[in-house]
């Protein structure tokens, strides 16, 4: 947490958790008031066992958890929070020569805590009052939970009051996310080097993970690393050990964490071909315009509409569709280059929560009919970070489908076949909205 390779003074990240804090115990006392709750037990969560083996999976703490406590390392432990009254870290700190049990933090943010040491469940439970027949807990269940006697478990009313006010970020979580940026897009400058002098993609993941200063573990989640046509797989997965005979191209999307706080970064690159270089730099100014537009009070869908007619006058341009953007918006040919959505809430989780929300009773704000995968369909306010994520591809699969049907007769296929090789282009950037304007935290964090 302390890294020489942490920007932000523990000064200031201090002065900005104290009132992270009280926002957070505000929010959850009127969330607890509205569902008939006195207190909350948080879980950090515990790496669950691999099937008949002794090896567990790599532990990641549970979002609920961590808006209270950056604590990454300590699988186990709990918040205990009854409003009026301060709350407190259950640290599970086991007596164990097998494995290094966790330290008592010591970090700008436990003087927003009581903090006990636990050596175990029991430990823990003792620790809490004795009447837990008025709180509501939320996590990945155990097995000795029945017995604790909390009057529900993960209570959905309850999640939804806590999720929705969520999408808002306080200034310190900025601050985070800001930071987390700032490892993200040194991780990807050390990637490009490796690309461009030949890398597999295995090696740029190396390369990548070395620069943000991060293992695969901590990182908020896989990268996505693909050279040449793979560009073309969405999510593609794989890192190939192989260098391939040809570079042509890499599309990477790999972010990285702060403070539990994640970063969620694309960016496509040309390995020597000039003309998709030129393709990259035009592709970039639309997105820039469009993370321009990211203001509250936007209305999600109407800003993925926006995207789609952006993308729509794109394709035209280099070639690719032989129709109007007009048409191409219209008959939905555009999709067969861009099939998703223009990006997401981000936070404590990559694809953050509350969304779809209506409101923090529940409910939900449909999608468009013609946009099923959009993750994201709420007005923006004062303080939502989203990613802004335009993206073309070359996909067998939608190409194959379009040719069999009119939308094949609105397509330029020589160019098809010559762009194939590059996959696609994908450019993804981190955006605070604000009144009246937005702040892209990617493209300062390259320039940090």
């Amino acid at each position: 947490m302390n890294s020489p390779a942490i920007r932000q003074n523990t000064e200031s990240l201090s002065d900005l958790f104290a009132p992270h804090l009280e926002a957070v115990e505000k929010r959850t006392a009127s969330a607890l008031e509205a569902t008939g709750f006195e207190s909350l037990l948080l879980h950090a969560g515990n790496p669950p066992l691999l099937f008949l083996d002794d090896h567990h999976l790599p532990f990641k703490v549970q979002a609920p958890f961590k808006v209270w406590a950056p604590l990454s390392d300590a699988p186990d432990s709990f918040v205990f929070f009854t409003p009026g009254r301060k709350p407190v870290l259950l640290i599970h700190q086991p007596i164990d020569y097998w494995h290094k049990s966790p330290e008592t933090p010591k970090d700008y943010w436990v003087a927003g805590f009581d903090i006990v040491s636990c050596a175990d469940r029991a430990a823990a439970r003792a620790a809490l009052p004795k009447d837990l027949s008025r709180t509501a807990f939320i996590g990945a269940a155990f097995q000795e939970l029945v017995s604790w006697g909390v009057k529900a478990i993960n209570p959905e009313h309850l999640i939804t009051h806590l999720d929705y006010p969520r999408a808002a970020k306080t200034p310190y979580e900025i601050a985070c996310l800001r930071e987390a940026n700032v490892l993200g897009a040194r991780g990807h400058a050390a990637a490009e080097k490796a690309f461009r002098a030949g890398a597999s993609e295995f090696e740029v993941g190396l390369a990548f993970m070395a620069g943000c200063g991060q293992r695969e573990r901590e990182l908020p989640y896989n990268p996505i690393i693909a050279l040449n046509e793979g560009g073309a797989v969405l999510h593609y997965q794989v890192q190939q050990r192989i260098r391939p005979p040809e570079l042509h191209s890499m599309l990477i999307d790999a972010g990285a964490e702060f403070a539990g706080y994640a970063s969620d970064i694309t960016r496509t690159h040309s390995h020597h071909d000039a003309e998709f270089a030129q393709l990259i730099r035009r592709f970039d100014e639309l997105q820039l315009e469009l993370c321009a537009r990211a203001k509250a009070g936007v209305d999600w869908r109407h800003f993925h509409q926006w995207s789609y007619r952006a993308i729509s006058e794109y394709l035209h341009e280099v070639g690719l569709i032989r129709v109007s953007a007009d048409e191409a918006v219209d008959s939905a040919l555009t999709s067969v280059f861009y099939p998703h959505g223009i990006g997401h809430l981000l936070g404590l989780q990559v694809h953050d929560v509350g969304g779809q929300q209506l409101g923090p009773v529940g409910g939900t704000i449909d999608r468009p009919y013609n946009h099923p995968f959009l993750r994201l369909t709420r007005k923006l306010e004062d303080g939502f970070v989203v990613t802004v994520e335009p993206g073309f591809y070359l996909i067998d699969q939608l190409l194959e489908e379009a040719k069999a049907k009119p939308l094949g007769k609105m397509i330029e296929w020589k160019r098809v076949e010559q762009l194939k090789p590059f996959g696609g282009i994908r450019i993804e950037d981190n955006v605070v909205a604000r009144n009246g304007g937005s702040e892209n935290l990617t493209r300062a964090a390259f320039h940090a």
